[in-house]
């Protein structure tokens, strides 16, 4: 009686852990499928490109509110928002002529 007990015991531990096996290497066989291998590539890409076009939007953002920031920084330095100064402020004009030359260096060419 005692030997037809652990035989019992015996078998039905390994029908148990055949079945365990079995169910981990189907899962793992369906997991490695061309067709799931394919899927999840897919849903990774779009994954990425979403992650992507996120990160330009919020560099795009930053980029404009930093230009912003510039922009009015310089105009404070220039002071572009403040009105031109009138002729009797700015004082005579002074026009420069400046002369046009061409310089012909006949030893570059190799004439």
């Amino acid at each position: 009686m005692k030997r037809l007990f652990w035989l019992s015991v015996g078998a039905g531990a390994g029908v148990y852990a055949s079945h365990r096996v079995k169910r981990r290497v189907e899962r793992f066989a369906r997991a490695w499928s061309p067709d799931n291998v394919a899927a999840r590539a897919v849903a990774s890409g779009q994954d990425a490109g979403e992650r992507l076009r996120h990160r330009i939007r919020d560099f795009a953002s930053d980029v404009r509110t930093e230009m912003a920031a510039r922009e009015e920084e310089l105009r404070e330095a220039v002071r572009l928002d403040q009105a031109p100064p009138t002729p009797e402020e700015a004082g005579p004009r002074r026009i420069i002529r400046a002369a046009r030359y061409s310089i012909i260096d006949d030893d570059k060419d190799g004439h």
